[in-house]
């Protein structure tokens, strides 16, 4: 268990969640994949929205971190979080984000709505960016208000509990988990190719199958 911030408490934020176990990359159930855009044409490869292949504009990763355009362009530009895919420069490009990225803005948003300073969440930022990604979902981060502290086991909440820290919690899995759904069903773009890549929403699908039966 590690700290990224001083070790000063402040109590009373919100519910703690605490994981059972450790989960991995393997761990989480595979989804819909994106299919190529190719007119008239079957896909032929298919690629998951963790893929390296992927990249995300930035209304993109607005919708799916749960942040506005304003937001995402103050923490490019004051380097709290850029993309890893394309940056916005030269002028004429468009940032580009990798699924790792946008991982990172949902839990920054996280924090921030608990009351974390930016001073705080800039350290957890880069120790995140740092980690291997198998090793994130099985990360839980907890935090006092001041503190960001690194659980990888059950336990290590506990303790932190018990002590009189950590009374807000990130499952980093969990927030794994929920973004690739949720970019599954959004718009991407192939790194290597430049191709749109349209993203496949059960609930469209239903409404249009729904609409035919009329």
């Amino acid at each position: 268990m590690s700290s990224t911030g001083d070790d000063t408490a402040v109590g009373g934020l919100c519910a703690v969640h605490v994981p059972r176990t450790a989960r991995t990359v393997t761990d989480l159930p595979r989804l819909t994949r994106f299919p190529a855009v190719q007119p008239g044409q079957p896909a032929i490869e298919r690629l998951t929205p963790t893929s390296e292949l992927i990249g995300y504009r930035g209304p993109t990763a607005c919708a799916a971190a749960g942040i506005t355009y304003r937001q995402l362009d103050y923490w490019a530009r004051t380097g709290l979080l850029e993309p890893s895919v394309r940056s916005a420069y030269p002028a004429t490009s468009q940032r580009l984000y990798s699924f790792r990225d946008i991982l990172l803005l949902k839990i920054v948003k996280r924090l921030l709505d608990a009351g974390v300073s930016l001073q705080n969440i800039r350290v957890a930022v880069a120790h995140l960016q740092s980690a291997d990604q198998a090793d994130l979902t099985g990360l839980t981060l907890m935090c006092d208000g001041a503190t960001v502290y690194e659980c990888t086991t059950a336990q290590q909440v506990v303790d932190l509990l018990k002590g009189g820290h950590g009374v807000f919690g990130i499952a980093v899995g969990a927030v794994w988990q929920e973004l690739e759904l949720a970019l599954g069903r959004l718009h991407a773009e192939r790194t290597d190719t430049g191709e749109t890549l349209v993203g496949h929403d059960p609930a469209d699908e239903l409404a249009q199958r729904r609409n035919r039966a009329v």
